[in-house]
């Protein structure tokens, strides 16, 4: 039986531990823990093979097969990715800002781990230790609440780096998991506010919309990409087929993927057939409103009618929607209704509109003339990423190292009293 108050003590003492260790003893740490990632390959592979039989067995679509599938480059590329952690600029300790006050108080503003993160997620072993990576660097504990799907290979990893830890002479509690796939103990972990300081869900709509529902814990809010693109009118037609193609097809499982595509009615009769042709290889379906339908079922487009539904949801396929607007105010006010305040690029030649899409639109990550793939902490140059927040308190857009700290004030006096 799983005792998640246990665990939370257990998880509160080693955050204590970790927030008072070096630069040096972090990484050292997990140096170890990829180097021992590689030299377990073969049981972790094991691991991994039941939950891929099981997956199999239950009839789960080969695009969350491939996402739940280790490979060994795939675990060489895992462990390559914790020594690149090694390689950031810790920030636990960093002075942000600070002075002296009249009263000749000194104060600093310097920046300190979380404490606990619990992290609740789907599908991919892969975020076991991109997230416990991270929050050892920036010497916090988590605990680890995966998928069902992936409870064999999370157990054998979290082994590992416990292991690791130990290793070190580290608390191997400093990252735990729950692999029991009891859903009731998602809500207890919800729950555990006297020993969890912060929630990150990385998953569907579901299951953000349960943890802020239901946590007694702060909850970070991300990972779903409703995006768009605009086509203004002045865009380079032929560049822009380039960037749609791009931010709907390089990877479209992905919550930056463009899922909603706005084209101004000055040029939709051009450039539609334009973009039909561009996707046909790449079998794009199309989901048109009653302007773009008809211009796309004229040139024999793969193409039905948009629902209302389907503009609100992410497809997280090869399929696109297609409005046409009648100018920036139309398509601004589209995105203010539809969209998910995760990324939104307009296409254009004017810096005018440009500046008013990039003021008007609310949103983590605001593109002029680019795709929206790059809203990622590795290509934003955070190094890496826990996650992607959609919110606006603490964290917005991909969340590096810097988001899982928060900050404490030091005041130094000479037996200073206030007057």
């Amino acid at each position: 039986m799983t005792d998640l108050i246990q665990m939370g003590k257990q998880a509160k003492q080693a955050a204590f531990v970790l927030s008072q260790l070096s630069q040096q003893e972090k990484n050292h740490a997990l140096a170890l823990i990829a180097e021992r990632l590689e030299a377990q390959q073969e049981r972790i592979l094991a691991e991994n093979a039941k939950d891929i039989q099981a997956a199999r067995e239950n009839g789960l679509s080969e695009s969350i097969i491939d996402r739940l599938l280790l490979t060994k480059e795939r675990l060489t590329g895992i462990a390559d990715d914790v020594r690149h952690v090694i390689s950031l600029a810790d920030p636990v300790g960093k002075i942000i800002d600070g002075g002296v006050l009249d009263s000749g108080l000194k104060l600093e503003r310097i920046r300190t781990p979380l404490g606990v993160i619990g992290t609740i997620y789907e599908a991919r072993p892969n975020v076991t230790i991109d997230v416990a990576s991270l929050c050892l660097k920036t010497g916090n504990a988590v605990i680890l609440r995966g998928g069902k799907e992936t409870q064999h290979s999370n157990k054998i990893l979290v082994e590992v780096i416990q292991n690791a830890l130990q290793q070190a002479g580290l608390p191997e509690m400093a990252v735990q998991a729950i692999t029991d796939p009891d859903r009731a103990l998602v809500m207890e972990l919800l729950h555990l506010d006297k020993y969890v300081d912060m929630i990150i869900p990385r998953g569907g709509a579901g299951l953000q919309a349960l943890c802020r529902d239901n946590s007694s814990i702060p909850v970070i809010v991300g990972g779903i990409g409703v995006c768009h693109i605009f086509v203004e009118q002045s865009a380079d037609q032929d560049r822009s087929l380039a960037v749609i193609e791009n931010a709907k097809t390089q990877r479209p499982s992905t919550c930056n993927t463009v899922e909603t595509l706005l084209v101004q009615e000055s040029i939709a009769e051009e450039f539609l057939p334009k973009l039909a042709r561009r996707l046909k290889t790449k079998e794009v379906k199309f989901h048109a409103d009653s302007i773009a339908l008809s211009i796309l079922q004229g040139v024999s487009a793969n193409v039905k009618p948009v629902t209302e539904q389907q503009l609100r949801n992410e497809w997280l396929t090869y399929d696109l929607n297609v409005v046409i607007v009648k100018g920036i105010e139309e398509a601004v006010e589209h995105i203010r209704e539809y969209g998910s305040e995760h990324s939104e690029s307009i296409l254009t030649e004017s810096q005018k509109l440009a500046n008013q899409f990039v003021a008007q639109v609310d949103a983590a990550a605001v593109y002029v003339n680019a795709s929206t793939r790059f809203t990622d902490g590795g290509q934003f140059g955070l190094g890496a990423e826990v996650a992607v927040s959609t919110q606006k308190l603490h964290a917005r857009g991909p969340m590096g190292l810097e988001a899982l700290t928060t900050y404490k004030w030091v005041c130094v006096g000479d037996y200073t009293s206030r007057a």
